[in-house]
């Protein structure tokens, strides 16, 4: 029996690595974006991060989680509006699931209380103008999550933040 058991944990430790992060999506009633600049790397990101998923922890969970520890907002989040297999030199691949956080109103966003250990600060942006903040995939990340909100039909599927199928 513990023959079994160990092949099957060799196994599993064979298989490999991928990353999980998941994020929310927050827009005004103008429709900007809110975007956090993270101390600790360049560009800017939406708030979320990686998922707990040795602790159990579901995309859904870790975004929530993820927007409480930032932002200091404990919100229910709407549907997934993207996932995206990115690539990285340095890395395993990461998977990001993007989720609806909806519309913060004026007391939301004064709510907003940023996680000091790592967030520098907060701001809205306007669509036109995500890709000058957020670096890479992740700005077509974004406009592609903001298609599939404006949609309402669909998840997008994308690689590297590009839709695929």
């Amino acid at each position: 029996m513990s023959t079994s058991h160990s092949d099957f944990a060799a196994y599993v430790a064979s298989l490999p690595r991928v990353l999980a992060g998941a994020a929310a999506i927050f827009r005004d009633a103008g429709g900007r974006v809110l975007l956090v600049e993270p101390g600790y790397r360049a560009g800017w990101a939406l708030p979320g991060g990686t998922i707990e998923s040795d602790d159990g922890e579901s995309p859904r969970q870790g975004a929530r989680r993820e927007t409480l520890e930032e932002i200091g907002l404990d919100r229910e989040l709407g549907r997934l509006l993207a996932v995206d297999w990115v690539l990285g030199p340095d890395r395993p691949p990461q998977v990001a699931y993007v989720y609806d956080g909806g519309v913060l109103d004026e007391d939301d966003l004064g709510a907003i209380r940023l996680q000091e250990t790592e967030l520098l600060s907060w701001r809205l942006v306007p669509r036109e103008e995500l890709t000058d903040f957020l670096l890479g995939s992740l700005g077509h990340r974004v406009l592609a999550a903001l298609d599939a909100l404006a949609d309402g039909s669909r998840t997008a599927e994308l690689e590297n933040g590009r839709p695929v199928g």
